[in-house]
């Protein structure tokens, strides 16, 4: 697949916003401002300033005096480098690589995406049309090179026409422009133009040591960029995933019908992907972009891997009506961004009943954790500890083992605090459990109580003291499991710790 760029040059970045949230600035010349080194400097210019001689760098007095009345408005540092992150964020609809170059550029590397809408002419006219819809002024640019696509975006002789370079096509596209095309330095576009190479075509076909001698070498990196020699690479705002399906409306969808059919489609070459590669997805995320700007998406996990079509879409299907599409959709997307190795089970012919409940097991406790959330339906395993906080780990698979067996010849309350809290006693006596303890601003009175049990850290360890701990019970009845750190003697200071409620 042939790799395509495109480049969004937001010309009017700044002014544009002022104007998006005051309508009666339109139609009039526009500057922003801010204070350097004790002067008001311009910033930025609107399109109608800009032709009367106005420019970024300009003292704003002097501005005024050559254009009276110009409308004003104060600068708003580090807002606008959110904004494009915002914008690049948004485009994701159009590619799931999309990257920005500051100060007022995104990239989108658009391979194997402008099909969808008919075409990259139609795919450039959609981009331009949206953000004139939302009020910005563009230009737009593809071509097979980072480096080409931008340089004629940002090209008024571009802006009309020729937008769309074919590959193999840089360097001609290129030769008529100015070296500032090429993204390069603004001291060695100055030495050029001292020189006289005011266009690219004036040195693009000088031998590369002498450029390289009397230019540096990232002058000559750029060239290469530009022109495809060396690859350029770009740093996605959010990271792409391997297993991604896209499906571009035609008309905005408002049904869950258009939603459950769309689904549909985007499943069944996901799951012919990851079956074709022996995966199963663990967590699937839907997502819809409607025509207003905004996206929701649902997501479910799984237990096990699985790349079965009917049981991710039935997971998914108790989440749909949690989608608002009003007023209409305009793309879906389907990620599965966490997979395992998956293989078809080897079942038996005679004896089905284990594998028959592991996989009644797994679907019972996906709907549950889709439907109430994930971290509320919990497994735990046996680990090789004989502290209490330690000697249990949490998996989130139905099939995992550990050599570890559960300690049954102990009693341990129901609920075990993953960290002990202080509490206060009163009356402490040495091996016996406390009459009273306070926790949480509550005194209990201890009227039954069972221990000690001592519980050390294993030998390699010795961290920390030993327990000792009790089962009490108090006046209305309730267990706790508390337990003492270390001995009483007369320079130590024992406390006593809550770790578990026996209810």
């Amino acid at each position: 697949m042939q790799k395509r760029f495109v480049s969004i040059w937001f010309r009017w970045l700044k002014t544009d916003w002022h104007t998006r949230r005051q309508p009666m600035l339109a139609g009039k010349p526009l500057v922003v401002h801010t204070m350097q080194h004790g002067r008001m400097v311009i910033t930025a210019v609107n399109k109608l300033a800009a032709p009367q001689g106005l420019h970024s760098g300009m003292v704003l007095a002097d501005a005024k005096a050559l254009v009276p009345g110009v409308n004003t408005v104060e600068d708003k540092e580090g807002f606008y480098e959110n904004l494009l992150q915002k914008f690049a964020e948004w485009f994701i609809r159009y590619s799931p690589v999309v990257a920005v170059q500051a100060p007022d550029c995104i990239i989108i590397n658009a391979s194997g995406c402008a099909h969808l809408w008919g075409g990259e002419e139609k795919y450039l006219e959609h981009i331009v049309q949206r953000m004139q819809e939302m009020q910005y002024s563009v230009q737009v640019g593809m071509a097979g090179t980072i480096g080409a696509a931008w340089a004629i975006s940002h090209s008024d002789s571009y802006r009309n026409n020729g937008k769309i370079i074919q590959n193999g096509e840089e360097k001609n596209a290129l030769l008529f422009l100015p070296p500032a095309s090429l993204r390069i330095d603004t001291i060695i576009v100055q030495k050029l133009n001292k020189l006289g190479l005011t266009t690219n075509e004036s040195f693009l076909n000088m031998p590369i040591a002498v450029l390289r001698r009397r230019f540096g070498n990232e002058f000559i990196t750029r060239i290469q960029q530009a022109l495809g020699y060396v690859e350029e690479h770009i740093t996605s705002v959010v990271l792409p995933i391997i297993y991604n399906e896209r499906l571009q409306c035609a008309e905005p969808i408002i049904t869950r019908a258009g939603i459950e059919i769309a689904l549909h489609k985007l499943l069944e070459p996901l799951c012919s992907h990851l079956q074709s590669e022996q995966k199963g997805l663990r967590q699937c995320i839907f997502t819809i972009y409607k025509t207003d700007g905004k996206r929701q998406q649902i997501s479910i996990g799984t237990n096990r891997p699985t790349a079965h079509t009917d049981y991710i879409f039935h997971l998914l299907e108790l989440k749909i009506e949690t989608l608002w599409p009003s007023p209409g959709i305009e793309l879906f997307t389907l990620q599965a961004p966490i997979t395992e190795e998956h293989t078809a089970a080897q079942e038996e012919i005679w004896d089905k009943d284990s594998l028959i409940s592991n996989d009644n097991l797994t679907s019972f406790i996906d709907k549950i954790s889709n439907k109430i959330g994930e971290h509320k339906v919990n497994r735990f395993l046996p680990a090789e500890s004989y502290w209490p906080e330690n000697s249990f780990t949490r998996t989130t698979s139905v099939t995992a083992t550990t050599p570890t067996q559960w300690p049954v010849g102990k009693i341990r309350p129901l609920r075990i605090l993953l960290h002990p809290e202080m509490i206060s006693v009163t009356a402490p006596v040495p091996d016996y459990p406390p009459m009273l303890f306070r926790h949480k601003n509550k005194i209990h009175k201890i009227v039954k109580a069972d221990g000690p049990e001592r519980i050390e850290q294993e030998w390699w360890i010795q961290e920390g003291l030993h327990r000792d701990y009790y089962y009490v019970e108090d006046e209305q009845g309730c267990r706790y499991w508390l337990f003492r750190s270390g001995h009483y003697g007369v320079e130590t200071e024992v406390k006593w710790y809550l770790h578990g409620y026996c209810v």
